[in-house]
């Protein structure tokens, strides 16, 4: 039997917090990645901020979330994180949010990996039913890998966010065991 939480290029793993507020505040000092990963104004966070943060976060830790970061296979370097937030065990259904935050693993099939197996560990391990997804317009980078992982368009909030003088649709996505179980086996 595979390793459950390993891929082609990346394993998920669990983190320390000091591993992590140091990985976290780096990216957090590059003003694109906070934009593809949040809609919130782009800030820099301390490792001492992000630290405490994440230590009270781990105390109040809920069965209803599960959180991995992103090492490569090839060197075990920490590149980002994924995770399911918030599942609706009596529904099946969960939402998942993913970040790169080293950004020459950025376009090279990182991303999609991990998120082929966030997707297994939703569908084998937890048996849901569906996960879903919101991305900016402006991401199509990150549009592309969710198709690839399989997830479909299901609707868009128009003019969302406001970006540079511009308004952005928020698109949503997902996906459903069914659709998971028809892709090709090395694409799951």
């Amino acid at each position: 039997m595979a390793d459950l939480l390993s891929g082609k290029l990346v394993r998920l793993t669990a983190e320390e917090p000091k591993t992590l507020a140091e990985a976290y505040s780096r990216w957090s000092h590059d003003s694109e990645y906070w934009r593809l990963e949040t809609s919130d104004c782009a800030r820099q966070f301390s490792v001492w901020g992000i630290q405490k943060e994440l230590e009270k976060e781990l105390e109040k830790e809920s069965e209803n979330n599960f959180f991995f970061h992103i090492r490569t296979l090839a060197d075990d370097r920490l590149i980002g994180n994924v995770g399911l937030d918030g599942v609706r065990w009596q529904h099946g259904e969960s939402f998942v949010g993913i970040g790169l935050g080293e950004r020459e693993f950025w376009g090279r099939g990182y991303g999609t990996d991990a998120m082929r197996v966030i997707l297994r560990y939703a569908f084998q391990e937890l048996n849901l039913r569906r996960v879903s997804l919101d991305v900016f317009e402006y991401n199509p980078r990150a549009v592309r890998s969710y198709e690839k992982a399989g997830f479909r368009h299901e609707g868009y909030a128009r003019g969302y966010l406001l970006r540079e003088g511009r308004r952005w649709d928020l698109i949503f996505m997902g996906i459903l065991r069914q659709d998971w179980l028809a892709l090709p086996t090395e694409d799951r």
